[in-house]
């Protein structure tokens, strides 16, 4: 029986969970993760992120009796830059993937004859919140952290390397950098271009691979056996799709940790070509991952929290309790949820967090409803896009912490006029991670039969049709609104350069 030890970290926590091959989980342990952020920047402390990924490895070692592990991987968001000296110390904070300061840089590279190239190789086009915008920032804004450092590391690498002091990433995370799967080469010409060597890309390998085993003196402090095996598997996004035991043709998933990914499942090779959307091929099967991911899924309940929940005992429940002595449609109230700009399927930086039609009647319980409706609109928003591509979804499986709220689940359901299949485990990024590392060694030679062991359906949440119908029409004002405002975000933004030049950073749990 393999066991096997997964580091997850997200924006808001780092955690280690410990699952035998079966699924079953044998121990676990969770710190928070401060981040460093003001309008346009998004930071974090990755020296903060190697300290807490040894404390929580330790805990959850203990908590599993000090078993033996067999194998240990990494999944943490994407796009985010970590820049590391040759010694592999971090050489400042990493700039994390909703950073809004590239954009001037995402639109030069846009301009670039080589993009072009790259563009119609990849299918990807170019924001700020991808890997080659940050590291031309980063030599415009901060050449002396640009020049030291030996290696522009995704959070999944760097703490691969701190956990193995190898220096690698997978080819999924390796499409942030533009990098292309077919020729399996980084875009050389447009590195050079850009004066951005490409010695300093981490080198690139499959999924499920085994590339070291742990550091001696890390196994030490740990107390986990020193001949455990480190496997590459990939970022969040993917292995919570993989955990969320889609495998099936019009499957998709809804993952509303602190941002929601939304992902479909399809055998179609004939995927259409979007600016919306990310298609990417699976390597077992040639299969295809189609969806992305927004800014904030279940950030977006912690932001109410925050606003009107922070002196009630059991927030949740409260909040929970609140939405439902609303009514449908919030009393007119619309939410924008893009407090953060937003990624898929806008790819607006600008755009900002709106209650539009609030009225004197309106109370925190209509406005709390309005949150929760606005997490459905951003899966329909994410369908749309699918839909676009070629893909049709007939149902969703639903996890993460938003998957904890029942009340949020059949607002979904009603929106989409889909089955929401809420999963037993919430924890899909882990032991989609798990799966992953699983079938890499063989243990389960199809994704199928290793979401038998896995994925579990706790829960099938049916959509209420007639509700479906009424949301419609607060799906159309919800777009309207969206569309009135675009241009005067941007006026927000000029007014705002002219009030003030810089913006202190707060310090905060996202």
């Amino acid at each position: 029986m393999s066991n096997v030890l997964i580091i997850n970290m997200g924006l808001k926590s780092i955690r280690c969970i410990i699952f035998d091959q079966n699924g079953r989980k044998l121990g676990a342990a969770a710190l928070a993760i401060n981040t460093a952020i003001n309008d346009k920047q998004v930071e974090q402390e990755p020296s903060e992120w190697s300290e807490k990924a040894k404390a929580v490895m330790e805990k959850a070692f203990v908590e599993a009796g000090k078993i033996r592990i067999d194998y240990i991987t990494v999944t943490t968001s994407a796009s985010s830059l970590v820049c590391v000296g040759s010694d592999g110390v971090p050489l400042g904070r990493a700039i994390m993937v909703s950073d809004k300061r590239a954009a001037e840089e995402a639109q030069m590279i846009a301009q670039l004859p080589e993009f072009v190239k790259v563009q119609e190789a990849t299918g990807l086009n170019i924001s700020a919140s991808l890997m080659l915008p940050k590291i031309l920032w980063m030599k415009r804004n901060q050449p002396e952290i640009f020049y030291k450092t030996a290696f522009f590391l995704t959070p999944n690498d760097y703490l691969i390397h701190y956990i193995s002091d190898v220096v690698v990433t997978d080819y999924l995370n390796a499409v942030k950098y533009h990098y292309d799967i077919h020729t399996q080469q980084y875009p050389d010409e447009l590195l050079k271009k850009l004066q951005i060597p490409s010695s300093k890309m981490p080198d690139v390998v499959n999924v499920g691979e085994k590339v070291g085993k742990i550091r001696p003196q890390l196994a030490e402090e740990t107390g986990i056996n020193g001949d455990a095996q480190i496997v590459i598997t990939s970022y969040d996004a993917i292995c919570s799709f993989i955990g969320s035991g889609v495998s099936e043709e019009g499957e998709a998933s809804d993952v509303s940790g602190t941002v929601t990914v939304f992902r479909a499942f399809t055998k179609k090779n004939n995927i259409k070509s979007t600016d919306k959307i990310y298609g990417l091929p699976f390597y077992l099967g040639g299969n295809q991952i189609v969806g992305g991911s927004n800014n904030l899924g279940g950030g977006l309940i912690e932001w109410v929290k925050q606003c009107y929940y922070q002196k009630e005992e059991y927030p949740y429940e409260i909040m929970e309790k609140d939405a439902a002595e609303s009514e449908l449609g919030a009393r007119g109230l619309i939410f924008l949820p893009y407090l953060l700009g937003e990624r898929t399927p806008l790819w607006d930086d600008n755009a900002r967090g709106v209650f539009f039609g609030l009225e004197r009647m309106h109370t925190r319980k209509d406005m709390t409803r309005a949150v929760f409706e606005s997490t459905g609109f951003i899966d329909l928003d994410i369908i749309g896009a699918i839909r676009e591509a070629g893909v049709d979804v007939q149902s969703v499986r639903l996890s993460g912490g938003l998957a904890r709220v029942n009340l949020i689940s059949q607002i979904k359901a009603d929106i989409l006029g889909r089955d929401v299949c809420v999963l037993s485990e919430f924890e899909t990024t882990a032991s989609g991670a798990a799966m992953m590392v699983c079938m890499g060694q063989g243990i389960y030679p199809t994704l199928k039969e290793a979401a038998d062991q896995f994925a579990e359906i706790r829960m099938i949440v049916k959509p209420n049709m007639e509700n479906h119908k009424k949301y419609a029409y607060m799906y159309e004002l919800y777009h309207s609104t969206y569309d009135a405002l675009k241009e005067l975000f941007v006026s927000r933004k000029e007014t705002l350069g002219k009030l003030r030049s810089d913006r202190k950073i707060q310090i905060e749990n996202l």
